[in-house]
């Protein structure tokens, strides 16, 4: 059975930090894509940042610099650490892992509230 749990959010004040969580199990973790999206209410769900298999990274302008994306093949846990947070990040924070030709998993999602 395929699992990805987040973990991390929470309430934070603006200009301060919290790191996100997704353990996976059920999945071939190192070959997968990984990914972080965000909804927003009233908004479409959107790219946060993600990281292949190899580590290559990307990530939105609008969290460019203030967050990092990283993976830990071996605990089958990819993170998201986030610096200097805005109450634009407002949202819930959602783990993907994506593969070619096979089916793109998502988890049940976190939610972050950045207040001003």
């Amino acid at each position: 059975q395929v699992q990805l749990v987040e973990s991390g959010g929470g309430l934070v004040q603006a200009g301060g930090s919290l790191r996100l969580s997704c353990a996976t199990s059920g999945i071939n973790f190192s070959i997968y894509t990984m990914g972080w999206y965000r909804q927003a209410p009233g908004r479409q769900r959107e790219l946060v940042a993600e990281i292949t298999s190899t580590g290559s990274t990307n990530y939105a302008d609008s969290v460019k610099d203030r967050f990092t994306i990283s993976r830990d093949n071996a605990k089958r846990t990819v993170y998201l650490q986030m610096n200097s947070l805005k109450p634009e990040d407002t949202a819930v924070y959602y783990c993907n892992a994506a593969v070619k030709l096979g089916p793109n998993r998502w988890g049940q999602g976190t939610q972050v509230t950045v207040s001003s």
